[in-house]
């Protein structure tokens, strides 16, 4: 009994000493990253001057074309997200900031993501090789339930988001695998061609007094940048399009662009503008907020 009992126990010393080892060989890899995704850019490439950083889920990701801001004469990135929610905007914004990054504007898209305060799981993921390194990453993350077992069990959070972080993930960053989330200074174009779904239901969404769209308002006032925040279009065939007066009337900052955009064709699915449809929104979206003197 002993020696079943010696050979569990060195099994699983031998167990953790590998979770710890490649805990550390995992996490060494990812935190000098900057090829991939665009947090580990934020985190490792040396700091920018941005005119325009543009934050948001994938309906800032896949509606503002830094490349019209860029004929401008605006240096712009966009940084918006696909899956995310205003819970990475926040992180996002805070760790430009850290990173000595000058910015004059941000433009930030909250409309449909005012209704929740939640974290998005995919985004988690690539935030996760820098819980222990980053303060902010981890402060930020400090209260999440989950907190205790990324933070201190070795190579659990590789495990847990193996298909975001796992060994082709890996793979792919040693190798220096460019991915398309850094192409077109962070802007993501969607076919003409394709049509997704084409109608929605917004009648049970509520804007919400949102703790990190404040937190977003606030590092703005802090460090002196101007702060744009709008509503993107929709297609036509929406229930409930009283959502985005609810949105104004809790923050009447916010500005609704909602009709800037208004026939279908422009659109690849009822909530994201085709590539067609981005072009025109960010021109409007220029010329009203960016006109030349």
């Amino acid at each position: 009994m002993k020696s079943f009992l010696r050979y569990i126990g060195l099994a699983l010393l031998l167990l953790l000493g590998i979770a710890v080892l490649l805990d550390v060989v995992y996490t060494e890899i990812y935190s000098t990253a900057k090829d991939r995704w665009k947090m580990e850019y934020v985190l490792n490439a040396p700091p920018q001057d941005y005119d325009v950083v543009i934050l948001g889920t994938s309906r800032a990701n896949n509606h503002f074309v830094p490349e019209l801001f860029e004929k401008h004469g605006l240096k712009t990135f966009n940084f918006g997200m696909s899956g995310s929610h205003l819970f990475e905007d926040a992180l996002l914004l805070q760790l430009l900031l850290d990173q000595k990054n000058s910015i004059n504007y941000v433009l930030l898209e909250a409309d449909l993501n005012l209704s929740n305060e939640k974290r998005d799981e995919g985004t988690t993921a690539r935030y996760l090789p820098y819980l222990r390194s980053n303060a902010t990453i981890r402060s930020h993350y400090q209260n999440q339930p989950e907190f205790p077992y990324w933070y201190y069990l070795p190579f659990y959070r590789y495990m847990a988001y193996e298909s975001q972080i796992g060994l082709l993930e890996l793979i792919k960053t040693i190798a220096h695998e460019p991915s398309t989330t850094l192409a077109n200074q962070g802007y993501y174009p969607l076919p003409a061609g394709k049509k997704g779904r084409m109608k929605n239901d917004y009648r049970a969404l509520k804007p919400l007094r949102n703790r990190y769209y404040e937190q977003i308002k606030k590092l703005c006032e802090q460090h002196h940048i101007h702060l744009i925040t709008v509503m993107t279009p929709v297609c036509e065939n929406v229930k409930g399009m009283d959502y985005f007066q609810k949105v104004k009337s809790l923050y009447p900052e916010i500005y609704n662009c909602e009709d800037f955009v208004q026939d279908d064709r422009y659109f690849s699915s009822c909530g994201h503008l085709n590539d067609l449809g981005a072009r025109l929104f960010t021109q409007k979206i220029i010329d009203k907020f960016f006109p030349k003197k």
